[in-house]
């Protein structure tokens, strides 16, 4: 009665969790979701009528136009006439799915990658190929071998912040990823969602704007830096690959909300957007830290990690390998969520003994009693 595809299908093991994580006495620190508090007001009282119509499907001109501004300003140049408003930067994924790859069709995914990648181009029938990271970004040498044993489609890489492992790769990474790929004529799909939480210094220039022959995709979200539901995205694409996004676009939903969209263009390149921006680097900068003082005090002997620069998540390794997909239950029942690491690779053997911690979400207070319980947890399962 279905599709083939139907079989690839599987769930969101992110998404399971928070749904059992809505009681309020539960401490989670599964999903990346933003602290509730700092959500802004939105004043809708200037939107046009005329919105409720039909719109373009690259998006709206005057949005489109400030996304260029925005992106340029990174140090990637380009025209409002490369620009594709998405409804959230998961639909680039989806699309970019759609025009690569057929059953069979290698990927190239860093190991471990955001899991909701994994889901989407494996519904297609992606075979992803994983590289290791390193605590400069990808494995160089690894990505080298990797292009030369099988050549991928496309690549895809999270270079700043990287979710889950918080990674951001340092410039000489960037510039050899980039000469690779041009060397290999892969093309890459740039996923930047955290570059604006950025804590601990500036964020280097996209890899995308480092590459002079191979084609290219950059992809970025107003999800972290104003609200998740207004499904605000957007990408980028070389002129070759741009035609193509449209037309999947037209094909997928004709055009994002432009409700949503005409609120996103009152906020992006002002002041008011700037301030927010700054007082949610200092809010998070505050939890990040907390986090880290948490597990200084309760998980030392337990595992190790390296404190995030930025983005939403700490990355753990646990000394003892452990399968951290059985231990979820047992946090669940002292009402403690988090993420097991097995399902961020795309092997998930490769993930034994890693978890994901967000810090956004939660207080303070309630960062240290819920990494506490962690810890305990953890002790009487003998990790």
């Amino acid at each position: 009665m279905f599709s083939e595809r139907i079989n690839r299908l599987s769930g969101s093991l992110i998404r399971e969790i928070l749904a059992a994580a809505q009681r309020p006495e539960v401490i989670s620190f599964a999903g990346g979701l933003p602290a509730a508090e700092k959500l802004p007001d939105f004043d809708w009282s200037a939107m046009p009528k005329s919105l409720a119509q039909y719109g373009m499907s690259e998006g709206e001109p005057a949005l489109r136009a400030k996304l260029a501004e925005h992106v340029s300003a990174l140090g990637l140049p380009c025209s409002a006439d490369q620009v594709l408003v998405v409804s959230g930067s998961q639909q680039t994924l989806d699309l970019a799915a759609k025009l690569f790859v057929d059953p069979g069709t290698p990927v190239l995914v860093e190991g471990p990658t955001f899991l909701a990648a994994l889901q989407v181009f494996r519904l297609f029938g992606a075979d992803c190929l994983g590289v290791p990271l390193t605590s400069t970004g990808i494995d160089v040498a690894a990505l080298e071998a990797q292009l030369k044993a099988r050549k991928p489609a496309f690549a895809y890489l999270i270079p700043t912040f990287q979710n889950p492992s918080g990674a951001r790769y340092d410039d000489a990474t960037r510039d050899a990823v980039a000469a690779l790929l041009d060397a290999y004529d892969v093309p890459l799909l740039e996923d930047d969602p955290y570059r604006d939480l950025s804590f601990d210094g500036v964020a280097a220039t996209p890899i995308c704007s480092r590459l002079k022959k191979a084609p290219w995709i950059y992809t970025g979200t107003l999800s972290k830096t104003l609200a998740p539901g207004l499904r605000d995205a957007f990408l980028v694409a070389s002129p070759e690959l741009f035609p193509y996004f449209v037309k999947l676009k037209q094909a997928a939903d004709l055009h994002s909300c432009r409700y949503a969209q005409w609120q996103a263009e009152q906020w992006l390149g002002t002041s008011k957007l700037a301030e927010h921006v700054a007082g949610l680097i200092g809010f998070y900068r505050e939890r990040r830290d907390a986090m880290q003082c948490s597990l200084e005090r309760h998980f030392a002997d337990l595992a190790d990690w390296q404190t995030p620069e930025g983005g939403l998540f700490f990355w753990l390794r646990l000394k003892r390998d452990v399968d951290t997909r059985k231990l979820l239950p047992l946090a669940l029942a002292e009402d403690v969520a988090f993420m097991p690491g097995e399902p961020f690779f795309p092997d998930p053997d490769d993930g034994i003994g890693h978890l994901r911690l967000n810090f956004s979400h939660a207080p303070a207070g309630r960062i240290e009693e819920g990494i506490k319980r962690l810890a305990a947890i953890l002790r009487a399962a003998g990790a």
